[in-house]
């Protein structure tokens, strides 16, 4: 149902972790100026990475549409998230919502439009599919190979061990490695996830869409 002129209707969001990439803001044009390209600005308001750790965001092959409220022309549907987060939309170009959470995306399209094209826009993004996560669980374990996050839901190091059966009988839960890539740039965390299952205070270890768990030897 559509709320009051210039409300927002989002659907809710999933838990999983992400970082978010701060584009360039648009140049701003004229009322039914000749619509802009290539537009990477970010919305206003952003929650800090703390709070933005566990909420599902908009990846590449996900599958969205998006509604404007008496708007039928500007409507559409099964947009496809491109690799670099990029969507096409009628009168604002190339625009990135990957990285967003789909509340941010929302609002962040509702202010373009808002900024040169429309008074007090009702913008609805929905998301049709999410893009299928994996992660690889490799070395002793009872079953590597590669796994999909369960829907809606994160998870953390020793629960991607216990999906792929638990340690072999020459597993070291000592000598864990995650392989990843943040920024662009490959990364390698040694974990002991002995340590992890015996301090039930401690945070997690996270485990993130493409990572790659590698447990290692035991040496006897």
């Amino acid at each position: 149902m559509w709320g009051a002129p210039g409300r927002v209707s989002v659907l809710a969001t999933t838990n999983d972790q992400a970082v978010l990439t701060p584009p360039l803001m648009p140049t701003k044009t004229a009322k039914g100026a000749t619509a802009p390209t290539n537009v990477t600005a970010r919305p206003n308001a952003v929650p800090s990475p703390d709070a933005s750790v566990f909420a599902r965001v908009l990846s590449p092959n996900d599958v969205i549409q998006v509604k404007v409220y008496q708007e039928e022309d500007l409507d559409k549907k099964e947009i496809i998230i491109d690799k670099n987060g990029m969507v096409m939309l009628p009168l604002l170009g190339q625009i990135k919502v990957g990285g967003m959470t789909t509340e941010e995306a929302t609002r962040y399209i509702q202010e373009l439009y808002g900024k040169d094209y429309l008074v007090n826009p009702q913008v609805n993004l929905i998301v049709d599919k999410f893009a299928t996560r994996r992660f690889a669980v490799l070395g002793q374990v009872q079953h590597p190979g590669s796994f999909e996050f369960p829907p809606n839901e994160s998870v953390n190091l020793l629960e991607a061990i216990a999906m792929s059966g638990g340690y072999t009988r020459l597993g070291a839960p000592s000598k864990v490695t995650v392989r990843r890539t943040e920024n662009g740039s490959p990364k390698v965390y040694y974990l002991d996830a002995t340590k992890m299952a015996k301090d039930q205070k401690k945070k997690p270890f996270e485990i993130l869409p493409d990572d790659i768990i590698a447990v290692g030897e035991r040496i006897f």
